[in-house]
């Protein structure tokens, strides 16, 4: 019980440090633009030195808004962000939007109101980097190559086979469609292979079967539990909630083949599966092959980007280069957009440091409270779980919103919910909140 208390004690501690922070940033964003009001800004043309962000998922993104809203309105500094997509993805609502219809545009923010900036102060370039040198960044589509002072690589991890845990497209319009193909795959086939008993795979499985209760839903994990990564307290209600709907679970086994034309899966066991639907949810790797011909020595075997307790990669040669993310290895047991952000913030510290003539000295360390996760379990279900490796909460709720609070998330965006002047949709399409 006292350790239940304390954890109780620590996590509202917690909450306290974050919103004290989001308050400070709020005021400094506040006082910096009202000192360019007064007194000007200093025009882009005339900042000769660049802060570089390749990637504006959750840490870059972070990392824009943090170190462009602070950046002095009479300043050398601007920051460009080059991202290819042309709207933030967020992924959390993938696997509920692959299922359900009639939301999947929502899943696509336009990005520019969550950074808020003096005038000449930020550059968005929708780009890819397809290398980095010592001096410069070069793009993909334009060849254009940008100098650099300062860079982050938050270019997140990725999955070559796409949904429901990555979209794999720079557009919106070809994102949206894309989660409509895997909605009618789901809604045709009459039995669903899901490999991967993460927390993508999980829900996707809860979700589909709750929808389509005559469906055959297989979920394969080669662990002998599903959500291995978090304790036994959450890996217990998954499998209940996956029990419960009637996903049939095989753990300790493996997708070894999927033959898409004789609609069958082989396990490493040996069973054969006819499956009409096979969804891959594993095999997210980071994306730091850009790094790698720079600096080879940060990239580790598993292709995470080594970095110092500063979040500066780990080669002295570039002190200058930071990583933040998925893409980096830290001491982060189950990386999510908490973790990312914390992390974003860390190097905007940091490079803000920079930028007054300072070295670096702020520092990322895991927090437990980082690995807290909401996970659905079916539609009107879910178990939220926090734990530090001693004790644990567990709270199992109710869930009234279909579409898991993407209408606040587009709130704190700084946008409408659901407006986006640069997405027409189908013809006949009307977005609702």
């Amino acid at each position: 019980m006292f350790g239940k208390l304390g954890l109780y004690a620590r996590v509202f501690g917690y909450v306290l440090v974050v919103l004290g922070k989001e308050l400070k940033h709020v005021l400094s964003t506040a006082l910096v633009r009202h000192r360019a009001r007064l007194f000007g800004s200093t025009p882009s043309d005339q900042r000769d030195r660049t802060i570089v962000i390749v990637g504006a998922s959750f840490a870059g993104h972070h990392v824009a808004r943090l170190v462009a809203g602070q950046l002095p309105p009479k300043c050398r500094y601007r920051v460009v962000v080059v991202e290819p997509n042309s709207h933030f993805h967020f992924t959390w609502v993938l696997p509920r939007f692959c299922v359900v219809r009639g939301h999947e545009q929502k899943a696509f923010i336009p990005y520019g109101r969550y950074v808020q900036c003096s005038p000449g102060v930020l550059e968005w370039i929708q780009d890819r980097v397809a290398s980095i040198g010592k001096t410069h960044v070069r793009l993909e589509k334009s060849g254009e190559a940008i100098r650099y002072d300062c860079l982050v690589v938050a270019t997140g991890s990725g999955v070559k086979t796409g949904l429901p845990s990555r979209v794999n497209a720079t557009e919106k319009t070809v994102g949206v469609e894309l989660v409509r193909q895997v909605q009618s795959a789901i809604e045709a086939a009459e039995t669903v292979v899901v490999a991967g008993g993460g927390a993508v795979g999980v829900e996707v499985a809860t979700d589909a079967k709750n929808s389509y209760p005559d469906k055959t839903i297989i979920l394969v994990h080669p662990r002998p539990a599903v959500m291995h990564r978090f304790g036994k307290r959450l890996q217990s209600e998954a499998l209940a909630g996956l029990e419960r709907l009637g996903v049939e679970v095989v753990l300790g086994d493996r997708v070894m083949d999927e033959d898409s034309e004789a609609k069958r899966v082989t396990l490493r066991s040996g069973r054969e599966i006819h499956c009409d639907l096979f969804l891959n949810c594993t095999g997210q790797s980071p994306c730091s092959d850009v790094l790698r011909s720079l600096s080879p020595q940060s990239v580790s075997s598993d292709g995470h980007i080594q970095v110092k307790p500063t979040l500066q990669i780990a080669d002295d040669e570039f002190p200058n280069i930071y990583a933040c993310g998925d893409v980096t290895h830290t001491e982060t047991p189950c990386p999510n957009a908490r973790s990312a952000m914390r992390q974003a913030a860390t190097v905007a510290r940091n490079v803000l440091r920079v930028v007054d003539g300072k070295q670096p000295t702020h520092v990322y360390r895991h927090h437990w409270v980082d690995s807290f996760i909401k996970l659905t379990l079916g539609l009107d279900r879910s178990a939220t779980f926090i734990g530090d490796g001693h004790s644990d909460l567990m709270f199992k709720t109710r869930e009234n919103d279909v579409t898991l609070m993407i209408k606040s998330t587009w709130t704190r965006m700084g946008l409408k919910p659901f407006e986006d002047d640069s997405y027409s949709g189908d013809a006949n399409e009307k977005i609702e909140g």
